[in-house]
């Protein structure tokens, strides 16, 4: 380990982590292990609530587009978003950054958007790690993994163990890719034979690799509002599998969930990549969010009230669909879809 270039990267990212400090941290930067007093944080009778992921190839885009200031802001979000979707306040966060050799400037720029995505989650960043590890990655290569730690009062989790058959479904909209599927992103491009410097044909004025990197939306303070306000009974965060594959994880057995795929548009860079890549529909369904970062079961009274809240702290909400009464593993069922969709 290169000590001199990891010193630096320590003192460039202790204003970072500062920033981030909220009610319940003790301590900061540079102990052997973070202290969180969740009494602090106002909780009472908590349990806690565990979530660690990473950014997937998405890294591979960003590191060829040599931007490295936004993939922090996806590593938060994919580690909180799955903490809220079960009721949780995400407390605290952690990374781990790997790479052959150091190079302090992309690190902090990293760090800085880890130190954004939790300012945007309201959790603290409160340590981490920095691992240099040559002859294991190529140069100007980096991994990197998330952990977040948040809380619930116990009778306080979703999902409720209410859902069922009238519930409407509620998409908030995604603001881009987010961070799966990045793979067949990767094929596609590949396939189109286009350069990350070159202009994005969906997004006016951004490179491919600027549009590619939008950052992964953070929606905890808007569903944790709703939550709070008694407004939502389960949430699913919309990652790889989509809506098929991650919204029967919120839903009980003898439940289906019909959406309507013409009741929201997906942002366009959807419509290129199914179009360069001949990519059918149902395998765009399986693969990306295609719009919809997080979906939300809520009753049919409260659903006016809902979007109203959501709306408040800036979501675009869409009524996607409603809960059904069926046999068997809870499921989904999305209807209205055309040959060209999402065109």
């Amino acid at each position: 380990m290169d000590i001199e270039a990891g010193d630096a990267l320590v003192d460039a990212i202790k204003p970072l982590a500062k920033s981030t400090d909220r009610p319940g941290t003790m301590g900061g930067l540079g102990g052997f292990g973070a202290l969180f007093d969740l009494k602090a944080a106002g909780f009472t009778d908590p349990v806690l609530v565990s979530s660690t992921d990473g950014v997937g190839t998405k890294l591979r885009v960003a590191i060829d587009a040599g931007l490295h200031a936004t993939v922090g802001i996806d590593l938060v979000a994919m580690c909180v978003n799955d903490l809220v979707v079960q009721g949780a306040e995400p407390l605290f966060f952690l990374d781990y950054f790997a790479t052959g050799k150091l190079e302090v400037a992309a690190a902090k720029q990293v760090v800085a958007g880890i130190a954004e995505g939790c300012r945007q989650a309201g959790c603290a960043l409160v340590g981490g790690e920095t691992a240099e590890m040559p002859g294991m990655y190529a140069k100007g290569d980096y991994d990197l993994a998330g952990f977040s730690v948040g809380a619930a009062e116990r009778g306080a989790l979703l999902p409720t163990g209410d859902v069922g058959a009238g519930d409407v479904v509620l998409g908030l909209m995604a603001s881009g890719v987010h961070s799966n599927g990045f793979s067949l992103v990767r094929r596609i491009l590949e396939r189109g034979n286009a350069g990350m410097g070159a202009p994005a044909p969906f997004a006016a004025g951004k490179t491919l690799g600027e549009a590619l990197l939008e950052p992964t939306r953070i929606y905890v303070k808007s569903v944790l509002a709703l939550h709070r306000a008694g407004l939502v009974k389960a949430a699913a965060h919309i990652t790889g599998g989509g809506l098929p594959g991650n919204l029967p994880r919120v839903l009980p057995d003898g439940t289906l969930a019909v959406l309507d795929a013409t009741a929201w548009t997906p942002p366009p860079v959807f419509a290129w990549l199914a179009r360069v890549g001949e990519v059918a529909p149902e395998e765009m369904l399986r693969v990306f969010n295609c719009g919809i970062g997080m979906a939300l079961v809520v009753t049919s009274d409260k659903v006016e009230a809902a979007i109203a809240l959501l709306a408040e702290h800036g979501e675009t909400v869409r009524r996607i669909g409603q809960i059904e009464t069926a046999p068997g593993p809870a499921s989904v069922r999305i209807d209205g879809l055309s040959p060209g969709w999402p065109g």
